[in-house]
């Protein structure tokens, strides 16, 4: 398939059901982790699965993203009746923060979720803590075809070798554009490059639609996640692993001086809020923003709607496309029985079929790669482009996932960059040496131990 940017033009009104997605939630510094030993992982690494019978029962707790408790219901049901095995379905939450926290504070007492639903940016605290099984000799143990998972949707649970979850719920963010503002200034297609995102927006300014023609996501809009997408095409990172050096590069720096560019230039703003809120209301010509936000979009904009593959830049990579969303984890404090009971069910809810039920009826991603999602790109064509993208998606950096503190200090200071003169070679050095403390002080000796 080739890397160039696809597009649809599509009517607001018929897609309103289409895709609902996940909203990227993120504490600020991310909850406390704990000193404890994590007895209770590597006595899920010791045991032989071959000689254990599954449990009759596990509990399952979810926050049910993306409106999906009914699904989830579905789901269960038909699990029950293939298995045998007997799911309580636990609401933990009203999002990703709270099932992670109630799950966290369960710890002490023992009774905690089998399988947990958790964000990206909550499942490695919870690793942290000692709370997770790895995955990977359970699903061994029960013949799950792992290989079939989107190699970089699977790959944001992996650390240190082994897979503490499973992806389950997951989006990415899309470029949205007016077409109808496209039209006006001659445009007929999504920008493939960051050059050309300059360039459609120097005609849309002269086309004098009214709209000021990009948006950038402010502080409290998790700029981190989004804007990933620019500083990776530049060949920058927010992180490597956990060498910070890359976050003060000449890439970075050239990416986010790009930013401070376009707003200085009057072609870029910084909104209050949401920017897909001033996109559908027509006031912004084109975003950045999670396919979570498209069916909002459709819902409230009375022009027609563009969407593209995110923009590509001048390093020549073409991986750019940062997921998001949550996963499917394991307790490490459940039996073994009750483990290997669970990872049956994760796969159950994740296997080709269910993930294109699970697709169909909210918006995420499908999770397999052998899925079939004919039907559903016929009826909502948008949900293709989010889908196709995937060949161009990269886990999220350590330091706006991993590390406590880092997305709220990342924000911050794309805060700062966009929105002031500052110096953005100077900031970014203060923000490596702020997350280098961060890490010294708060992960380090948690890893070391």
């Amino acid at each position: 398939m080739s890397n160039r940017s696809p597009h649809r033009r599509i009517r607001g009104a018929s897609l309103v059901a289409a895709v609902a997605a996940a909203t990227l939630a993120l504490t600020a510094c991310g909850p406390g982790v704990s000193t404890d030993a994590d007895a209770d992982a590597d006595a899920a690494v010791d045991t032989d699965f071959a000689s254990i019978e599954p449990a009759d029962s596990i509990t399952f707790w979810s926050n049910h993203p993306g409106g999906s408790m009914d699904i989830e219901k579905d789901l269960i049901a038909a699990f029950e009746d293939e298995t045998g095995i007997t799911v309580e379905h636990v609401t933990a939450g009203a999002n990703y923060e709270e099932v992670s926290e109630r799950f966290q504070t369960a710890q002490a007492s023992g009774d905690v979720g089998d399988v947990v639903v958790l964000s990206d940016a909550t499942w490695f605290t919870n690793y942290l803590n000692g709370s997770l099984a790895p995955v990977d000799p359970l699903f061994e143990a029960i013949e799950a075809d792992t290989g079939t998972y989107q190699e970089a949707l699977y790959g944001d649970y992996l650390y240190e070798g082994s897979h503490y979850g499973a992806p389950y719920a997951r989006s990415t963010p899309l470029f949205y554009y007016n077409a109808e503002h496209y039209e006006a200034a001659g445009l007929d297609a999504a920008p493939e490059t960051w050059e050309e995102v300059a360039s459609h927006s120097q005609a849309l300014t002269d086309s004098d639609t009214g709209a000021t023609p990009f948006a950038f996501p402010p502080q409290a809009e998790y700029p981190a996640w989004t804007m990933s997408n620019l500083v990776w095409g530049h060949g920058g990172a927010w992180s490597d692993e956990w060498d910070f050096s890359s976050v003060s590069s000449p890439e970075t720096v050239e990416a986010l001086q790009f930013a401070q560019d376009a707003v200085n230039d009057d072609w870029a703003t910084v909104v209050s809020g949401d920017p897909a809120t001033d996109f559908s209301a027509g006031a912004v010509s084109q975003v950045v923003a999670s396919t979570g936000s498209l069916s909002g979009i459709l819902e409230t904009a009375d022009f027609e709607i563009g969407v593209g593959f995110l923009p590509l830049g001048p390093s020549g990579d073409n991986a750019v496309v940062p997921t998001g969303g949550a996963g499917l984890s394991i307790a490490a404090k459940s039996t073994p029985e009750r483990q290997l009971a669970a990872a049956m069910f994760i796969d159950f809810v994740t296997n080709s079929e269910n993930t294109a039920t699970f697709s169909a009826g909210t918006g995420y991603l499908p999770v397999r790669t052998d899925v079939d999602m004919s039907d559903v790109y016929a009826e909502t064509p948008v949900f293709e482009v989010a889908v196709n993208q995937l060949e161009n998606a990269r886990s999220q950096d350590f330091a706006r996932v991993f590390l406590p503190g880092g997305d709220l200090n990342l924000s911050q200071t794309l805060q700062e960059i966009l929105t002031t003169d500052a110096d953005v070679e100077a900031t970014l050095a203060d923000l490596e040496a702020t997350l280098q403390d961060l890490y010294d002080n708060d992960m380090a000796p948690l890893l070391e131990q």
